[in-house]
């Protein structure tokens, strides 16, 4: 069955470039996000000002202000004794750029949105699904201080699970960003195209491959990085098994760094199993480019995660090692929609 002609005014070609941009700015806020908490700057800003925390500190008065309200926070009472000014600005300013970011990428989706709505551009059927990605981007910034506020009072670090949560909605909104432009590029292409369905192949790949982010977020909440700096054994050790015994099961497996740590390495070679099959179904379905980018995205995480490891965790190998995390959610969402066309 035919799906009903575009309207005349409808443009899913700019519509879809448009939401390309927007998906490069989330890409860019999970990069800067990764950087703030390698950088332990989550916590240097302690209040949430949707409105004039736009504006940064400009004299001398209001720098003091702000890290008068940091030193009242148990990370530093407990952890950063004895910072200086100047060390503050320096994590004080990946936080800024992060909610900043975040406020740029609102506005960057929502005035276009209204644009398009105004001037009837939106193809039937596709103002529900921005609505719900505009609605999903307002809540990453309640989810975000739903995770900075778990810092505040009692501990001197985020919640990982907050954290998870917040990065995986992230990438929630990524790929529905993406899915959507394609849809819409399809529609460009063919007035008469229908939007692609999600495939048993594409969906099981996704629930995968979000296990893998889901302990790669725990990671980096519980620092789990930084138990060991060998692979594949960990600390001459293959399974870590002192950590698992001191433990029950579940709360091993969400809260001790080695055993979230052993998970992810591991679990990772589960999700390039799947990642393969899926590659493999958009060959057949006609696509072997995208299966090509699927392949190259997985290849240079699992090196780049190796590297994170063996350097420490060093910030410029774990930033890029996040960004190219992003990409491949990007190929993934591609894959699975090239799958799903329906011609």
């Amino acid at each position: 069955m035919l799906a009903p002609p575009l309207p005349s005014r409808a443009r899913p070609g700019a519509i879809a470039r448009w939401l390309w941009w927007v998906a490069a700015l989330i890409v860019a806020m999970v990069v800067v996000g990764g950087i703030t908490r390698l950088t332990e700057s989550g916590l240097s800003i302690t209040e949430w000002k949707p409105l004039s925390g736009t504006i940064p500190p400009l004299n001398a008065a209001q720098w003091e202000a702000e890290f008068a309200n940091y030193r009242r926070i148990p990370e530093y009472q407990l952890l950063n004794q004895g910072m200086t000014l100047a060390q503050f600005k320096g994590i004080f300013f990946w936080e800024y750029v992060h909610r900043l970011l975040g406020r740029v990428i609102g506005l960057a989706f929502a005035f276009p949105l209204a644009w398009f709505w105004i001037r009837g551009a939106i193809p039937t059927g596709y103002k529900g699904r921005l609505l719900a990605l505009l609605a999903l981007g307002g809540l990453q910034g309640a989810i975000g201080w739903w995770m900075v506020a778990s810092g505040l009072s009692v501990r001197t670090d985020v919640s990982h699970i907050r954290l998870a949560v917040h990065l995986l909605n992230a990438l929630l909104i990524l790929a529905g960003t993406v899915w959507t432009a394609l849809d819409l590029r399809e529609l460009a292409a063919d007035r008469y195209a229908r939007p692609a369905r999600m495939t048993a192949i594409g969906a099981i790949a996704g629930l995968v491959l979000f296990v893998q982010l889901l302990f790669g977020a725990w990671v980096a909440g519980l620092n789990a990085g930084l138990v060991t700096n060998e692979w594949p054994l960990m600390n001459g050790r293959f399974f870590p098994a002192d950590e698992w015994a001191a433990r029950a099961p579940l709360d091993a497996i969400v809260n001790d760094p080695y055993v979230v740590h052993f998970i992810h390495r591991w679990w990772a070679w589960v999700t390039v199993a799947a990642l393969i099959v899926l590659a493999r179904a958009a060959k057949r379905a006609g696509h072997p480019k995208v299966a090509k980018v699927v392949h190259i995205a997985f290849g240079i995480q699992i090196l780049l995660g190796i590297a994170t490891v063996m350097t420490g965790v060093r910030i410029e190998v774990a930033a890029l090692h996040q960004f190219v995390g992003a990409m491949l959610v990007v190929a993934t969402t591609w894959a699975a929609h090239a799958t799903g066309r329906r011609r």
